[in-house]
């Protein structure tokens, strides 16, 4: 098992890359379709990202083991709710992967007889699953630094603030208040994430990631270029934590 998850890392950057390739192709072909472009020229384009598509699911084969073993391992992490967020979306990763699997070999004429449809959308569940529990995974260690700092803050002050009596809820003064108090958080946060650009970079691409299962379950739709352009940011940004490991989101 841990040589099959050694060997199938090799290839997640290759896997990346070829990522890249795809939502570029997705992008340039919409920009193609706006200008008019002769037909020709965008129907290869639009060739091109299906044989990468394919290349990639190819690929993926056996990236449910790696998922597995991922969610093994992050059941015994101390802290409750990275335990329950991270386990349950390297299990929906899994089932992602697996369900890629089953579409690699319907499209390439393995099992010619199954719905590619409902098994999409299936796919696209699990992923969007995933992806939303990754989300609140970053929140909450964003959340956690944030606490953090306001108590070192707090502790280094001799003495506790004075009390504003223009702070109550009734008086006309709170709105301003409560504006300038959650603008002085928005601006914490900015500068943990600074900070800390493995949280940062993780951050950003799920939230590009997230639009990908939206549009394709209809959920949200945003377009072929606006899901081109998420993709391909976030496989960029994918491709730096390969390139550069402390990058990466730990654990």
């Amino acid at each position: 098992m841990e040589s099959w998850v050694r060997l199938n890392a090799q290839t997640q950057y290759k896997e990346k890359v070829v990522r890249a390739a795809q939502y570029a192709c997705m992008v340039l072909s919409y920009s193609l379709q706006q200008s008019r472009t002769p037909a020709d020229l965008h129907r290869t384009i639009s060739e091109l990202e299906k044989h990468l598509s394919l290349t990639r699911k190819l690929l993926r084969l056996g990236n449910s083991v790696e998922a597995v073993e991922a969610a093994k391992r992050s059941i015994h992490l101390s802290d409750g709710v990275l335990r329950l967020c991270l386990t349950i979306s390297h299990l929906n990763r899994a089932m992602f992967f697996a369900c890629d699997n089953v579409l690699w070999a319907a499209k390439t004429g393995v099992l010619s007889k199954l719905d590619q449809q409902k098994w999409s959308q299936r796919s696209f569940r699990y992923y969007l699953f995933s992806l939303i529990l990754n989300l609140t995974r970053n929140v909450y260690e964003l959340c956690l630094l944030m606490d953090r700092e306001t108590r070192s803050r707090l502790s280094k002050s001799s003495s506790a603030p004075p009390t504003d009596p223009s702070s109550s809820p009734s008086s006309p003064a709170a709105f301003p208040l409560m504006a300038a108090g959650l603008q002085r958080h928005l601006g914490q946060a900015g500068t943990i994430l600074y900070n800390n650009p493995p949280l940062l970079l993780d951050l950003l691409k799920n939230s590009c990631d997230v639009f990908i299962p939206l549009d394709r379950l209809g959920l949200y739709r945003t377009g072929p270029g606006f899901v081109g352009t998420c993709g391909l940011v976030s496989s960029i940004l994918s491709i730096l934590t390969v390139v550069y490991p402390w990058l990466k989101l730990k654990p």
